[in-house]
């Protein structure tokens, strides 16, 4: 299956790209594509093991199952001040 990974803020800027299709495995959950692209080289592999994400615009945690087509946002923490 082939879910979409978008990023945002910090999260493009360490990646270097807006967004990645990444095959997966039927079963794949949000933790199987963090690692995977964890395992993309140095740039990606900076993403942290459990970053907050969204999957269908809905926050997910890392057991989340997907689906093919699914859309997996990442989301990068925030400051206020």
């Amino acid at each position: 299956m082939r879910v979409h990974a978008r990023f945002f803020a910090a999260y493009r800027e360490l990646t270097g790209a807006s967004g990645a299709e990444v095959d997966l495995p039927e079963g794949a959950t949000v933790a199987d594509l963090i690692d995977t692209l964890r395992e993309r080289g140095p740039s990606f592999g900076a993403l942290p093991p459990r970053p907050a994400v969204a999957v269908n615009l809905e926050y997910a945690p890392p057991e989340t199952g997907l689906r093919d087509g699914d859309e997996v946002a990442f989301i990068p923490p925030v400051a206020g001040g």
